[in-house]
This record gives structure tokens, C-alpha cells and sequence, in this order.
């Protein structure tokens, strides 16, 4: 049971009347203490297993998510084609999670009703330059671990690089189709 917080001690001075504007009177008559400022941390060691802390350090890629580590692997995939193509310089790469459909966001002549397009070119308009964009949960659905992705990243990623330079995949990246 809750038992009464005792009133604060008399200083001896003069007193506000209950109501009057000092202190919020409590029931019963009592001033009631004043609220703490804030929430007050948490102290307690429940059931003996060590005080809270942070799972891991925010260095550790416990805290990347899956959206983070997806642009990581398409930057990873441009840099290593850029090393060939020093042309690549000049193309931005995208992701965007799922492709439009309908007016407003077309999914290029490739997309049909029975396939997802996991990238797509989307040519130089005015002052945007050429962009390679890769769809991210298209290419998640279809990986089940990390290498997986990394690897189809990277074919798509070469794709849509051959579509634009105009060449096969396979002179884009000698490896292309091996892993």
C-alpha cells in the first residue's frame, strides 16, 4: 500500500493559505512537495541480472538497418565499376524501395503485369543527369542472406550500366554471371 508522503517541515514562517497561490494544497490539507523536474533514470537491478545498457556499441553494425545496408552494397558495386568506367563519375545511382506503377510513377517499357523490374535506367532529363536506380525490397524478396544480395545487387547494378554504355554485361564486369 501507498502510504502518505509527510508533509515538509515547518520553516517556522509565514505560510500561504491552502488555495491562496503557493504550494497546490494536498488533501487533507497538506502542501504537497514539489514535482521533480524530470523522469528520473532507472537504478534498480531487476532480478539480479545486471543493471541496462545498450545492447552493443553503436560502432558495432548491430544498429545499420536492412535500408542502410542496402545502399552500402550499391555504392560498393558502383565503386568497383568505376575503377574500370571512370565514366561512372558522372551517373548517380539510387535506391528506392518498391517501383511506381501507373502515371506518375512509370516502370519503364520492361515492366510487365507478371515481372517486378529490380532496376531500372532512367536516361539525362534537363538538368538531372543519367541515374541508375535499384529497387530495394524487389531484390531483398528474391536473397535470402546478405552474399546473396550483395551478388544480385551487383548484377543489376552491371545491367543497368550496359544498358547505358550500350555493351554486354559481360564487358562491363569479366565476371558477371560467374558468382
Amino acid at each position: 500500500m501507498d502510504s502518505p508522503v509527510p508533509p515538509p517541515a515547518d520553516s517556522g514562517g509565514p505560510s500561504a493559505p491552502s488555495g491562496t497561490g503557493g504550494t497546490p494544497a494536498a488533501p487533507g490539507g497538506a502542501a504537497r512537495p514539489p514535482a521533480p523536474a524530470g523522469p528520473r533514470p532507472r537504478r534498480r537491478d531487476r532480478h539480479g541480472r545486471g543493471m541496462r545498457g545498450p545492447v552493443a556499441p553503436p560502432q558495432v553494425p548491430l544498429s545499420v538497418s536492412r535500408a542502410d545496408s542496402f545502399v552500402d552494397l550499391v555504392y560498393d558495386s558502383r565503386d568497383r565499376l568505376e575503377r574500370r568506367w571512370p565514366q561512372l563519375a558522372d551517373i548517380d545511382f539510387l535506391v528506392v524501395e518498391v517501383p511506381g506503377f501507373g502515371p506518375d510513377g512509370d516502370a519503364g517499357p520492361a515492366a510487365d503485369e507478371e515481372t517486378v523490374p529490380l532496376g531500372r535506367l532512367l536516361p539525362a532529363t534537363g538538368d538531372q543527369r543519367e541515374r541508375v536506380v535499384v529497387y530495394r525490397r524487389p531484390v531483398e524478396i528474391r536473397t535470402k542472406n546478405r552474399d546473396e544480395r550483395a551478388l544480385l545487387v551487383h548484377e543489376v547494378v552491371v545491367e543497368q550500366v550496359a544498358e547505358l554504355l550500350g555493351l554486354a554485361p559481360e564487358s562491363v564486369d569479366p565476371r558477371y554471371g560467374q558468382d
